[in-house]
């Protein structure tokens, strides 16, 4: 690989370009002489001296962005080859589609987020910047570099599986806030061992288990809040899902972006990522879910017709059982949570006043949710309670809402406490003794697991 580095990121692009420094000098002299920077000709040693850490002056960090995009064939940014003031793409989703330098900013970002508590400080992407990274994520296709394999072994690599496969389930029963440091020193480890080797035969597998732990490291930190940090795993999961030849995988990691973007109140942003992610999704199970997340966002805009077309979509293909290919990743779409998109888009086309019974869909979804699933189902339970209340049957509801409560007291999930807020949004026209007890109740369980605002 190359030697130690102030500038990792430069020293990794040079380095797949194949071209000795020279040559990238006499590139950039000619590129500048081109532009009309007569005065920009540097030689070998100042390219040594940019890979140690000497930060050149514009307009060379763009002239050089351009020599090796030109030289490895894919557009680089300044940001991508570690020349911007912030450092190189610790705070951009954006990863290099480089094996070892998007390893580098894998391991970066899990640094920050055990040892330097950088939640509060991380940008959260929105808009363009953040659809545009899940474009490029999808259709991009990584480089390698490194040609050692020491980093796994066929055991290392079945152990990585186990342990994620352990995670996941313990996340869907009990919520991410026990295990979310254990699943990010995992994923850190998984960075390290990266960088040092993948053999190409371990190689689908390794990076197939690496975007199934970066997802669930992205799912369970905006599970406790930290929204931006979980952007930065979801980016690296869409990355490593391509590197495993898994494009779907990177499809549903998008859908899970779009779910942020849904709960933090940017459903524009939300129906963008989803157009990303219908684009490429091939397989029927993706492609359910994609429509029936779609069909959500479209309620929340409360746009009925356009809810119902692909909420419909959705219904045929599930209907039909997705196929007899649906990956282990997808085990959690079925005809339940399908049924809950259903009850939420019910719920928010009814607060503008169309005629639907949201708490006939949670039913629906509680009867069909398979056990292990114990998070989603207080949510269910949560928001069958604050449907009944919003449909004036404020004992049901008081029911529904003792026996969610219980539930809730064993899961550790800011996504639980923030439908408890729905529940008491919904009984707050209620003045009955046992109204005030379940509003006494949730008020307490909210307090002691607060929803945080988002970065």
């Amino acid at each position: 690989m190359t030697g130690r580095s102030s500038n990792p990121h430069l020293a990794l692009w040079i380095a797949a370009t194949g071209l000795p420094h020279g040559e990238i000098a006499r590139r950039i002299a000619a590129e500048a002489k081109t532009q009309g920077h007569c005065q920009v000709a540097p030689d070998a040693t100042r390219i040594r001296r940019w890979i140690v850490g000497e930060r050149p002056r514009p307009p060379v960090p763009a002239l050089l962005a351009a020599v090796i995009s030109e030289a490895i064939g894919q557009p680089l940014t300044p940001g991508d080859l570690g020349l911007t003031a912030a450092g190189p793409t610790l705070d951009s989703i954006q990863l290099p589609l480089l094996t070892e330098a998007a390893a580098q900013t894998l391991a970066g970002w899990t640094q920050m987020d055990l040892f330097l508590d950088r939640r509060d400080t991380l940008k959260l992407a929105l808009g363009a910047p953040l659809i545009l990274a899940a474009e490029r994520m999808l259709g991009g296709t990584a480089r390698r570099l490194n040609r050692a394999t020491k980093g796994f072994d066929a055991d290392t690599t079945t152990a990585l599986e186990e342990v994620t496969a352990f995670f996941t389930k313990a996340d869907a029963s009990k919520g991410g806030g026990l295990y979310r440091a254990a699943i990010v020193a995992q994923l850190a480890e998984v960075a390290r061992r990266v960088q040092d080797g993948v053999p190409p035969s371990l190689k689908a597998r390794v990076f197939a288990t690496t975007a199934d732990l970066a997802a669930l490291a992205g799912w369970v930190s905006h599970d406790c809040g930290r929204y931006a940090t979980a952007q930065r795993y979801w980016s690296y999961g869409i990355y490593a899902a391509s590197e495993a030849a898994q494009p779907d995988r990177g499809v549903e990691i998008v859908t899970r972006m779009s779910h942020q973007m849904i709960y933090l109140g940017h459903p524009h942003d939300a129906l963008g990522l989803l157009e990303v992610a219908a684009a490429k999704a091939s397989l029927p199970a993706t492609r359910a879910l994609v429509a029936s997340q779609t069909g959500r966002v479209h309620a929340a805009l409360g746009d009925q017709r356009q809810a119902d077309r692909h909420l419909g979509a959705a219904d045929e293909l599930t209907a039909d059982g997705m196929g007899n290919d649906v990956p282990p990743w997808m085990n959690y779409f079925d005809a339940a949570e399908h049924a809950g998109a259903r009850a939420v888009s019910a719920r928010d086309l009814a607060v503008i006043g169309r005629n639907l019974r949201a708490s006939d869909h949670f039913t629906d979804a509680l009867a069909l949710r398979q056990p292990g699933f114990n998070r989603v189902k207080v949510m269910d339970r949560i928001g069958l309670a604050a449907a009944l209340f919003a449909e004036n049957e404020p004992e049901q509801g008081a029911a529904a809402a003792h026996q969610a409560l219980d539930d809730a007291t064993r899961i550790d999930s800011t996504l639980v406490a923030s439908r408890l807020n729905t529940l008491l949004d919904a009984a707050r026209r209620y003045r009955t003794a046992d109204v005030d007890e379940v509003r006494s109740r949730a008020q307490d369980l909210a307090a002691a697991r607060p929803t945080p605002v988002a970065a």
